[in-house]
């Protein structure tokens, strides 16, 4: 495999892409610990847990997200990560706030979906028992 000075980064949630981008470094949580990628790292595949993934762009800039699980797989000088929610953060300092007010409003909007989808299943119920009933 040829040196490279640099590695494409795609950060993928299930609806949109978060990044996508070129970066020098890459710094993440897996299930037995942080760890961190350079673009010559040799290719693996990673489970993540919910934590703050950094990458490091050409020209020094640090990108700082806050993920929930995902999996990350490198293969030659690309990096996929599949998670199921995040968010970028301005700063460290401020990516805790964030990710709250972020997580919590997608919290509530999933509670609101399945309290809906309770009560049409609790419908479709109630109106199969109408139709054995015996008519009149």
């Amino acid at each position: 495999m040829s040196m490279a000075a640099d590695m494409q980064v795609t950060l993928r949630l299930p609806t949109r892409t978060l990044f996508d981008g070129r970066a020098i470094e890459l710094a993440a949580v897996a299930q037995d610990g942080a760890f961190g990628m350079l673009p010559n790292h040799t290719d693996f595949v990673t489970a993540l847990v919910p934590s703050v993934l950094t990458l490091t762009v050409p020209g020094g800039e640090e990108l700082f997200f806050g993920i929930d699980e995902g999996l990350l797989v490198k293969k030659g000088h690309s990096v996929d990560v599949a998670i199921r929610r995040g968010v970028q953060g301005e700063s460290l300092e401020t990516l805790r706030e964030t990710v709250e007010n972020t997580f919590v409003q997608i919290d509530e909007d999933e509670r609101v979906a399945r309290t809906a989808l309770s009560q049409l299943e609790a419908n479709i119920v109630r109106r199969f028992a109408d139709l054995r009933r015996p008519q009149p």
